[in-house]
């Protein structure tokens, strides 16, 4: 992914470009006398533009972290990572330098005590001004929303891809665990006509014992005391060699 092309350059050229704004703001503003009502709207505009570019800076961070935790997926490395780190540190700086320097500045004008005459004439230019200096903080309003709305939509995005991975993650489980299961079936169902051959097998060769146990009965009936004797060591002889062709073939 180009650098024309990545979300995270697309915010950060919107948000330098904000910062640049808020350079030529507080230019303008140490130009503009104390106390004045240029001064005054332009220290309350400024505070809000620092507050809103912190703010965009903070979801950058935010986004930064959620690529960190899977770098390879978003095409970044660690020399990348820290790149951009370092250019959020140093917004960061910029903007509490020039909210610090705006803020020490307001402090000094209301210490400033304006004298009766003073105080009129900056109530009096204020409506002058006022229109002015109200669309101007309207464009930089409308211009913050638009950053708003572009560096949300950009972690939204990244959201939804990290969300996206971690269903496809998912779904190779389960498609894995899945095909388990069709192999245990498979195997059961084979154990299954193992144990029905086997029955098979064990149910003929008990039919087979329980003819030759009622032909010896009949023979043992017929034969005297001699033959009963021969004709038990006949049937153990033949016991055994039974039992070698049922377990031993």
């Amino acid at each position: 992914m180009t650098s024309a092309q990545d979300p995270f350059y697309i915010v950060k050229d919107e948000i330098q470009e904000s910062i640049d704004k808020l350079h030529d703001s507080f230019h303008r503003w140490e130009e503009t006398p104390a106390n004045s009502g240029d001064h005054l709207l332009l220290t309350k505009q400024l505070l809000a533009n620092c507050e809103s570019i912190k703010w965009q800076v903070d979801e950058l961070d935010k986004a930064i972290a959620v690529a960190a935790r899977d770098p390879a997926w978003y095409g970044l490395n660690e020399v990348e990572l820290e790149k951009r780190r370092r250019w959020t540190n140093i917004a960061h700086k910029q903007v509490d330098s020039v909210r610090k320097a705006v803020e020490d500045g307001r402090k000094k004008s209301n210490s400033v005590n304006l004298g009766p005459s003073g105080m009129h004439r900056e109530l009096m230019r204020l409506p002058i001004d006022h229109a002015s200096q109200a669309g101007r903080s309207n464009n930089y309003a409308a211009e913050d929303n638009d950053d708003f709305i572009s560096a949300e939509s950009d972690r939204q995005m990244l959201l939804i891809k990290q969300q996206d991975q971690e269903l496809d993650d998912l779904s190779i489980s389960v498609q894995r665990i899945g095909d388990v299961g069709l192999t245990i079936n498979e195997e059961l169902i084979g154990q299954e006509r193992i144990l029905d051959d086997v029955s098979m097998e064990v149910e003929t060769t008990s039919n087979r014992l329980g003819f030759v146990q009622k032909k010896v009965a009949m023979v043992m009936k017929k034969a005297g005391a001699k033959g009963q004797i021969m004709m038990i060591l006949f049937l153990i002889v033949l016991f055994i060699v039974l039992f070698v062709l049922v377990f031993f073939t």
